[in-house]
């Protein structure tokens, strides 16, 4: 088949003609967004292909046509930028080939997306094939859920788009989640230090322990921050490995979490001290480590350990 090319915002696609179909099978260009064509010469586009967008390191989102059926192997692999992709909801399942999201280690979302015209079509369709949710029952999170699946958990089988959010791929996603936390944390660790330095990163066991330990953490913060779906159990399980890694104990990864990566972010710090992560024994040493760092959050343990003013009004002042 011929290649062809077409200029769109921010760089070129280069595609190809089957028979009635368009397959998109490379990207050329700087564009921080890119928005793929629903149409090409008069016929739809119905597939990324292989290593389309492979290494495309400017790339922050992409949207994706709606009669996409095929995303090829490392189609989107090693877009060390790319924030979010965001799919049609599907009337078919798309068939995803290998490691599509490889190395995208700031993907944040994938999401979902239902056109307003047809949203209320969708969602009623989208509620009965949620097989138990309750109408009405928010979805929020679920592209969070979906990115995490691929980026951090290796977990490809969860990426069905026409069946994430439902009972059944909710407690899939917590089965992935609760088996990831039982194991071992340096488990993998031979394999790295086989592969060497240079291409995996240090081979300090303490290193790789403390960083498994870091990404289980995030997983738990996610999960409790977008708890649809998730079991009493499954939440205590979550809960608790937080509290089993706070500020104080052998391993202090959840503290470490919350100062380096979410020191800005309310909701976490909230949930931080209602889960009793910030306690008498620890108090002093978290003020520390605070320093003038974030002095929001600072403040927010200071008002809270003192018992003066509930979180909300606190932040309230805050933000007048």
């Amino acid at each position: 088949m011929q290649e062809k090319q077409l200029e769109i915002t921010g760089g070129i696609l280069y595609y190809e003609l089957a028979g009635e179909k368009v397959h998109i099978v490379g990207y050329q260009g700087s564009g921080a967004r890119v928005e793929v064509p629903a149409e090409i010469e008069g016929c739809p586009v119905t597939g990324i292909g292989k290593k389309a967008f492979l290494s495309k390191k400017s790339l922050h989102s992409i949207i994706l046509p709606a009669m996409v059926e095929e995303i090829g192997d490392w189609a989107f692999a090693y877009c060390g930028g790319l924030v979010q992709i965001s799919f049609p909801y599907p009337d078919q399942r798309i068939r995803f080939g290998k490691a599509v999201f490889k190395e995208c280690e700031r993907l944040e979302r994938i999401e979902i997306r239902i056109p307003r015209e047809e949203y209320g079509r969708k969602r009623s369709e989208t509620v009965e094939q949620r097989k138990g949710l309750e109408a009405g029952i928010s979805e929020k999170g679920i592209p969070e859920l979906l990115a995490a699946a691929v980026r951090v958990m290796d977990a490809y089988y969860l990426l069905d788009l026409s069946e994430a959010g439902s009972v059944e791929w909710l407690a899939k996603w917590d089965a992935r989640l609760a088996a990831m936390l039982q194991a071992p944390d340096q488990e993998g660790y031979s394999k790295q230090v086989l592969c060497g330095e240079e291409d995996y990163g240090s081979t300090d066991l303490d290193a790789f322990t403390s960083n498994r330990r870091k990404e289980k953490v995030r997983l738990a913060f996610l999960r409790l921050l977008y708890p649809l779906g998730l079991s009493v159990s499954g939440q205590a399980q979550l809960e608790d490995y937080l509290r089993r890694h706070t500020k104080g104990q052998p391993g202090e990864e959840a503290w470490l979490v919350l100062l380096q990566e979410h020191g800005d972010d309310r909701e976490y710090y909230e949930m931080f001290s209602e889960l009793s992560c910030i306690n008498r024994d620890n108090f002093d040493a978290i003020l520390m480590d605070i320093g003038d760092g974030y002095p929001e959050m600072k403040a927010f343990f200071m008002r809270l350990q003192e018992g003066q003013v509930p979180a909300e009004d606190f932040f309230a002042a805050l933000e007048l």
